[in-house]
């Protein structure tokens, strides 16, 4: 009853408020979060501190403000994602260089995305299925909230996206769309088990990340596309696609993640603010047993 409520009365009403009204909403929630709240400030200034150890005090801060900034107006452009029309979206999201996987998809070849939490994600996975010729598949870890989650799915997959739960990724792979496809994964998430995943240097912090997109490119030698966001402005957004291989089975073991990673955060340290710092990325340490396994293999 109570997740009725919130949908009907509270996410449903200001999905359908304009854009002017829901910045203005915006605005205000920005200061009693950032000023007043100070919703999870320490985390955000530690990470900045810990990714950036060369800027001053003052440039962490203001990065600091910059993305609560940009996290508010994320969080309303996301409820309005639950209403927006498809001429509202195509307006609002565009792909820079789609030309650019058009001919794996006349050749009849499935590819694989990889992007990150990075600037609006959440309207590129929106649109992206009306401006590319690959018919794109999410993979998602459901919500523990089923009826939200159910909501957020059918609002997601309107305008041409798939989506497919993390538990059902292999089966997804081994599926026959009827036309080549895009399987998008996120490659900045925290992995729950740390004794499956791959580490990297990344942001200056010894990091896990998820090994699935390289796993899955090459038991089935699919190109691998990394999608990067652009902000334009307020509200408005580009995708552009960088081919990182073609022929991922020749490649060496964790070369995919590495450099999937380096795309990620070339695209963090210029513009730091629109990533997701609230995110408590680096929790988790190092096995012993990995690196000593590493001395021994290198």
């Amino acid at each position: 009853m109570i997740n009725r409520i919130v949908y009907y009365f509270f996410i449903l009403p200001i999905s359908f408020l304009p854009y002017p009204v829901l910045y203005l909403l915006s605005d205000f929630t920005f200061f009693l979060m950032y000023y007043l709240v100070g919703y999870r400030k320490k985390v955000v200034l530690t990470n900045l501190r810990k990714s950036f150890p060369e800027k001053t005090s003052r440039e962490h801060r203001l990065i600091m403000t910059k993305f609560y900034s940009h996290f508010i107006d994320l969080v309303f452009e996301g409820l309005k994602g639950f209403t927006i029309s498809e001429q509202n979206l195509r307006n609002r999201f565009k792909l820079m260089n789609p030309e650019l996987i058009d001919g794996l998809y006349e050749e009849g070849k499935d590819i694989i995305i990889a992007g990150g939490h990075y600037n609006n994600w959440e309207m590129l996975a929106l649109g992206i299925g009306l401006k590319m010729k690959h018919y794109p598949i999410g993979i998602y870890k459901p919500l523990s909230n089923k009826y939200i989650g159910d909501k957020m799915k059918h609002s997601r997959v309107r305008f041409r996206l798939g989506l497919s739960s993390m538990r059902d990724t292999k089966k997804t792979f081994e599926k026959n769309f009827g036309e080549p496809n895009g399987i998008i994964f996120g490659i900045d998430q925290s992995p729950s088990n740390i004794k499956r995943c791959h580490w990297v240097n990344f942001l200056n912090q010894d990091t896990p990340v998820f090994f699935g997109a390289e796993k899955f490119a090459k038991m089935y030698n699919r190109p691998v596309v990394f999608v990067t966001i652009h902000k334009v402005k307020r509200g408005y957004y580009e995708g552009e696609f960088k081919i990182i291989t073609e022929n991922p089975a020749d490649l060496p073991h964790g070369s995919i993640t590495e450099m999937n990673t380096r795309e990620l955060e070339k695209d963090i340290i210029e513009k730091p603010e629109f990533w997701l710092w609230t995110h408590n990325r680096w929790k988790h340490k190092r096995p012993v047993i990995n690196k000593e396994r590493e001395m021994l293999t290198s």
